[in-house]
């Protein structure tokens, strides 16, 4: 129970990564409170579903201080909430653009804004961010998506440093997932499926449990040393 008495806060949380994640969190003795655009579509003892569009800075405000007031802290929060809207950069229309800036890279800051400080003033916490290996390498036709992630990487070595600055034990990571074996996976050619397992040292994609057990090793005492680290979950992958 390496959650037990922690309250944490997970966005994207109705499938793939978040939904693991949640899943996990909950078995480790957590309360969750899980976030999604879409309504929650699981019931689980401990979780607490909220709908939430995460580039609306008010109602991720208004979020923030229902949690408090409810639950009095927040001890981990789980940025995973992110899109994709791929094109050539030749081809990428401004919409295309703005939507992944504004969901995968505000989306971030919104909630962060609020729960960091707050985390400080409490003295400790838990803050992962999700980012991905296509923000540490880069991908053909994905300049908005691996802008954003490279930006998350950004923000959380900004944030491990501002966070825990007057000496509080508030700890900022990222998790960077390869490629993972989700919904939007499973819409993807098995042609093309081959040559991304191909792409890794381990012949094969990730499961969304993986990335969520690296989720919750950062989020426990386990990682209580580790903070303003990425971690790279995408079997060697080689881009």
């Amino acid at each position: 129970m390496r959650l037990a008495n922690k309250v944490a806060l997970v966005t994207g949380a109705a499938a793939g990564i978040g939904r693991k994640t949640v899943e996990l969190f909950i078995r480790e003795g957590a309360q969750v409170i899980a976030c999604d655009m879409l309504p929650i579509p699981y019931e689980l003892e401990g979780l607490e579903g909220y709908e939430l569009n995460v580039t609306d800075g008010e109602k991720c405000k208004e979020l923030f201080e229902y949690i408090i007031k409810k639950y009095g802290k927040i001890d981990v929060l789980v940025n995973n909430a992110g899109i994709t809207r791929d094109a050539m950069t030749a081809k990428m229309t401004d919409e295309q653009w703005d939507l992944v800036i504004d969901v995968n890279l505000k989306g971030v800051f919104n909630l962060t804004r609020y729960v960091g400080p707050e985390m400080a003033v409490a003295g400790n916490g838990s803050i992962i961010n999700i980012a991905s290996v296509v923000g540490e390498y880069g991908n053909i036709g994905q300049v908005n998506y691996a802008a954003t992630k490279s930006g998350v990487i950004g923000m959380t070595k900004t944030w491990a440093k501002e966070f825990a600055r007057k000496g509080a034990a508030v700890r900022v990571n990222t998790v960077s997932p390869g490629y993972i074996m989700t919904d939007i996976l499973k819409t993807v050619s098995q042609d093309l499926l081959d040559q991304f397992s191909a792409q890794t040292m381990l012949k094969r994609l990730g499961e969304p449990e993986e990335i969520a057990k690296a989720v919750l090793f950062l989020a426990s005492d386990d990682a209580s040393y580790v903070t303003g680290h990425t971690l790279s979950v995408g079997g060697g992958m080689r881009l």
